[in-house]
């Protein structure tokens, strides 16, 4: 399947984190992994199918093959790492790319060179760029020239297919994508039913992943070039792996909207909030909200619950709390929650785009509601932040500072001394953050201001240290 045009379309349908989407992208992944091995073994199958022109055993071939992966592997780890190191220092952005460049168009040549295919040598030139300690800083100075080059990628593929074969064999042309797709549709369905994964969810999975993808084009045409395949034998299958990317995203989409239409179970009515005055409103009850609410519970003071996710909501209603279903960023529920006269609302909603209008929402609508927000992480804070809310907690902050604790006192630091340094800890980075608030809108002052904290923040504790020794 092709890795771009599948993340691309379950990422505008806010799909990557969803349990098909996760395991889209580690078949996807796992795919992409596997065309080096296809690429290497590709032109070992000549001499087996008899059509090898270079004369020689096969293994003779495998040898080279080895020997090529071991130079490049081996050779690239000894070189390319003191090299890329020496360009790093020269500190200019165009040297740094075109010395990536370099070394994928070299190590292409020399596989190109011993007969090897170029696309072997690129691919291992980008395990070996992905390997040095320099890959983030490579794929940010690599990125414009990704989409181009895929984009130049995808329309010689578009000029290599044959379209006459869809007027002089149509049937021919569909019957195959027709079976390709229904063949991948099932047995990535299968395979996610066997993976574990919840009937729907296997199921998307299969529609997620039916299309070939752009490696395909790759193996068919050296298949050909090796004579592997013959021509005609070739053209038909770019030209069914072609229609079937045409047709792939298609097929989820109108599996989606069926499946909405036809399987989902009816929506239920939000619950009807009975009318009382409460001090303090939770919004969003999963593990957040419910440890909020177990406190307040203990310590005898009432409030209401509100939670969008019907399951979630019967599930908790087992133990014996009241919670209603119902969207707090609906301006109606959120009144009917005693939003009016509340004190406090306690914004704990899984959902970054949700807790974000209701924050909204809250501010204009009841401006004398106090809110504690949860945040996800320093994005979702901002958002917060920019909406009104000053009481932004972020999620597991707290807990992983407790931990910092135990392991410092576990190193052999008193507990005093451990709590002194998470506390400090915590004043400097709730007081970086707060800066970056500031800065949060120009890239290279939030960085700059990153990289400060952290210097302000080693001197800080180097103090410490120099005044314990």
């Amino acid at each position: 399947s092709s890795t771009p045009l599948v993340l691309q379309v379950l990422a505008e349908r806010g799909q990557l984190k969803t349990q098909y989407g996760r395991a889209a992208f580690g078949i996807l992944l796992f795919q992409d992994l596997a065309v080096l091995p296809a690429l290497a073994l590709l032109p070992l199958l000549a001499p087996l199918a008899g059509t090898h022109q270079g004369g020689g055993p096969w293994w003779m071939g495998l040898l080279k093959l080895l020997a090529v992966i071991g130079v490049v592997i081996g050779g690239g780890r000894l070189l390319l790492r003191p090299a890329l190191r020496v360009v790093a220092r020269v500190r200019v952005g165009e040297v740094f790319t075109a010395a990536a460049l370099l070394t994928v168009i070299a190590t292409a040549l020399l596989a190109n060179l011993v007969g090897l295919s170029m696309a072997l040598g690129a691919f291992l030139a980008g395990v070996l760029l992905a390997d040095s300690e320099f890959r983030h800083e490579l794929e940010a100075d690599l990125e414009p020239f990704k989409g181009l080059l895929l984009g130049l990628f995808f329309v010689a593929v578009g000029m290599s297919a044959n379209l006459g074969l869809l007027r002089s064999e149509p049937l021919t042309v569909l019957e195959l994508t027709a079976g390709f797709l229904f063949v991948k549709i099932v047995a990535v369905t299968a395979l996610g039913q066997l993976a574990r994964q919840r009937g729907d969810s296997a199921r998307r999975l299969g529609f997620a992943l039916p299309a070939g993808g752009e490696f395909a084009f790759v193996l068919f045409t050296l298949a050909a070039r090796q004579r592997i395949l013959d021509g005609a034998t070739a053209d038909l299958l770019v030209l069914a792996v072609t229609l079937s990317m045409m047709l792939g995203p298609l097929l989820l989409i109108a599996h989606e909207s069926l499946t909405r239409r036809w399987l989902a179970p009816p929506q239920q009515p939000y619950d009807a909030i009975e009318e009382h005055e409460v001090p303090v409103i939770i919004a969003g009850f999963g593990r957040f909200g419910q440890i909020v609410a177990r406190v307040l519970r203990v310590k005898g003071l009432p409030f209401t619950a509100l939670d969008s996710s019907q399951t979630h909501v019967d599930f908790v209603r087992r133990f014996g709390n009241k919670v209603y279903y119902g969207d707090a960023s609906r301006l109606d529920l959120l009144r009917a929650a005693g939003a009016g006269s509340a004190r406090i609302l306690v914004l704990a909603i899984d959902d970054v785009d949700a807790s974000t209008r209701t924050a909204v929402l809250a501010r204009e609508q009841f401006p004398g509601l106090k809110i504690f927000a949860r945040a996800r992480n320093r994005q979702h804070a901002f958002a917060l932040m920019d909406a009104g809310v000053r009481e932004v907690t972020r999620d597991t902050y707290g807990s992983s500072l407790e931990m910092a604790a135990s392991v410092l006192e576990a190193l052999g630091e008193t507990p005093a001394a451990a709590r002194e340094a998470v506390r400090r800890f915590r004043q400097h980075d709730e007081a970086t953050l707060a800066a970056q608030y500031q800065v949060k809108d120009d890239e290279s002052k939030f960085l700059a201001t990153s990289r400060e904290a952290a210097k302000q923040l080693e001197k800080l504790f180097e103090a410490d240290r120099n005044g314990s020794g």
